[in-house]
């Protein structure tokens, strides 16, 4: 069983995924981390994330830099978008993805294109979103809850622009698949969109183990 959970940055769709992994009982990547990853690399090595060369050579890295609390701030976040438009970078990146998912008893992963381009075979398929305002108004309370000042009107900007980059890239652009189910978490609270991403995966294979 392979469950893709897409959507923009701040939609929810990193804590719905690590629910349903534990609801599910099965392993889950945010592919996200993978990119965060490299990101740290090419920042710690003083290099240009908008140079696909420098950027590539950074691609090959020990899972335990995933754990890194550094990867989790607003510039890593920044340049792993900016990284991930490189289609050397997506394809180096690739085949580490799609061994997590083939993985015997299933998985769970979190991305843009996890459902359209890593695991266009997943059972399950969620697009989760949510307005740009209320995704912007979600990451400027973690940012203070971290101490990072920030205006909100900066946040909005960095999440259209990230939006943008994500969306036109030419290379596994995010949207949504033909056969994801749509979650749209603007007014919802967290347990209630973990229970309906819940319901719809249910339903989903349930629908499949019928036939």
């Amino acid at each position: 069983m392979i469950i893709a959970v897409d959507g923009p940055a701040a939609s929810g769709k990193g804590t719905i995924a690590r629910a349903l992994a534990r609801h599910y009982g099965v392993p889950h990547l945010d592919t996200g981390l993978l990119y965060r990853a490299v990101a740290h690399r090419v920042l710690t090595e003083g290099l240009d994330p908008a140079r696909e060369a420098d950027v590539v050579a950074m691609c090959d890295f020990d899972d335990r830099l995933l754990e890194e609390p550094a990867l989790r701030t607003d510039e890593i976040g920044k340049a792993a978008s900016i990284v991930s438009a490189h289609p050397l970078v997506r394809a180096a990146l690739f085949q580490r993805q799609k061994r997590f998912a083939q993985q015997p008893g299933g998985a769970v992963l979190d991305g843009r294109d996890i459902g359209t381009v890593i695991a266009p075979d997943a059972q399950v398929k969620l697009f989760v979103k949510a307005t740009p305002m209320i995704r912007a108004q979600r990451r400027h309370a973690e940012l203070r809850g971290r101490g990072h000042i920030v205006s909100i009107d900066k946040v909005l900007s960095d999440i259209r622009a990230r939006d943008d980059r994500d969306s036109r890239r030419s290379d596994a652009p995010m949207r949504q698949a033909d056969d994801a189910m749509l979650l749209d978490t603007s007014f919802l609270s967290i347990d209630a969109a973990v229970q309906k991403a819940i319901r719809l995966a249910d339903a989903r294979l349930k629908a499949r183990a019928d036939g």
